[in-house]
């Protein structure tokens, strides 16, 4: 049961983090420096691709570094406290993107029963879930943002990726 509970996981997971790759991918290089809410929106939902899939969260580290804001002080079209320190190239988000996609294959091909239902705690304990729990949130939030994304692609060029029913690759 395990193994079959793995491979769907993943194909959905996998799914998820291949349409947000399609929209970045989509979004014109011509817009990237001027329309930042795509920008903003991709990062934030990167970041926390990769937080979400970091167990312990303590351990977290990003490779695009980012300031926490405050209130007074988040950017226009930013989402959240989480600021890039710079307007990341499309390249550097899905190098980004793909180091994420290879942490999630890995930490769901490592799944043992014990692990799905080991906790995942942010400081100072706002958000306490089994590892289970916290893999269905994540991927619940990259669809999210996806759909924004799309959302904003529709608006800008009246064009958006297209459904992908699973991730190509298997666990």
């Amino acid at each position: 049961m395990i193994n079959a509970l793995k491979e769907s996981l993943w194909k959905q997971f996998g799914a998820s983090i291949d349409t947000l790759k399609n929209a970045i991918i989509l979004w014109p290089e011509e817009y990237w420096n001027t329309n930042k809410k795509f920008f903003y929106n991709a990062y934030h939902c990167l970041i926390f691709l990769d937080y979400y899939l970091t167990v312990p969260p303590k351990n977290f580290s990003s490779p695009l570094p980012f300031t926490i804001a405050a209130p007074d002080d988040v950017i226009d079209d930013a989402i959240g406290d989480v600021i890039p320190d710079s307007i990341y190239s499309k390249k550097e988000l899905l190098d980004y993107l793909q180091l994420s996609r290879e942490k999630c294959h890995k930490l769901i091909a490592g799944l043992t029963e014990e692990k799905l239902k080991e906790r995942w705690i942010e400081e100072p304990g706002t958000m306490n879930y089994s590892v289970l729990e916290i893999l269905l949130y994540n991927m619940r939030h990259v669809q999210h943002h996806a759909a924004q994304l799309n959302f904003i692609l529709r608006q800008e060029i009246n064009n958006a990726p297209g459904w992908i029913s699973q991730a190509e690759d298997d666990l």
